[in-house]
């Protein structure tokens, strides 16, 4: 994360990407408080946290929150993000190696 924001801002970063719609990216908004508050999360948890989320039981979830400072739904929140993104990257990969089409337009 922190090599990310060294690039400069995620809207810019975005734009390189070949393919991908320029009219979401208008939609796109990052707040840099945000990926603040993402990346406490993270170096609350330990390396087997992040390496394997799913062992993140209740207790251990208001551990990271109370270490990050941030709210358990907070931590919760960006927990379901992560699993939507991996479900969103099976469903990619799989489309691209059967040499699929995407489900939706990039460009």
């Amino acid at each position: 994360m922190r090599q990310l924001q060294k690039l400069g801002p995620l809207e810019g970063l975005l734009k390189l990407i070949p393919g991908v719609n320029h009219k979401l990216l208008q939609q796109v908004k990052v707040d840099p408080r945000r990926m603040k508050h993402m990346e406490a999360i993270i170096l609350s948890m330990t390396p087997q946290e992040r390496r394997r989320p799913e062992i993140l039981n209740g207790s251990r979830r208001a551990r990271i929150a109370r270490g990050s400072g941030r709210p358990v739904q907070e931590v919760n929140r960006l927990l379901e993000q992560f699993r939507q993104m991996q479900k969103l990257m099976k469903q990619m990969r799989g489309l691209r190696a059967g040499g699929g089409r995407l489900p939706f337009p990039l460009a």
